[in-house]
């Protein structure tokens, strides 16, 4: 890495944010709103509304999520298990994006999986995305409780 003269690296501006690393074996598990576990090191915050939810679900074997929607926008990157969504099958390595707004189909996995999730404020909407009391809850809801936006 080579520095300019006054010392300042010559291709990062004064503005500039440093990266921010979290690794999720630093956090315990969360659960959100359909009662699966969740690691969301990033999240929107009083602070900070416009940061993405960025972690992971984990779904157990025989869970998942009914049709619902959203209006924020997300990409899903499956990282191990398989499960399916709607009529396709997605497996380690599959990757989907949702832009913003858009339906999410039942998902299901009869034996685990793991998605890692984006979801950000869409450039459609402006819609961003919630954490505090969806993704950080002590029990699931009630399924007549859901706000699915259907």
């Amino acid at each position: 890495m080579s520095d300019s003269s006054n010392g300042a690296h010559p291709v990062i501006a004064k503005n500039d944010a440093a990266p921010e690393i979290r690794h999720l074996d630093d956090m315990d598990w969360e659960m959100n709103r359909f009662g699966l576990e969740c690691k969301f090191p990033f999240h929107p915050n009083a602070d900070r509304p416009t940061e993405p939810n960025a972690g992971v679900i984990k779904f157990n074997a025989g869970s998942g999520f009914v049709l619902h929607r959203h209006d924020f926008a997300q990409v899903w990157y499956v990282i191990e298990g398989e499960c399916q969504y709607g009529e396709e099958t997605l497996r380690a390595g599959s990757i989907v994006f949702h832009s913003d707004p858009h339906y999410e189909h039942d998902l299901y996995t009869e034996d685990g999986c793991s998605i890692v999730f984006m979801q950000y404020p869409g450039p459609n909407t402006g819609s961003a995305p919630l954490y505090d009391g969806r993704m950080n809850l002590e029990k699931p809801e009630a399924a007549e409780d859901f706000d699915l936006k259907l």
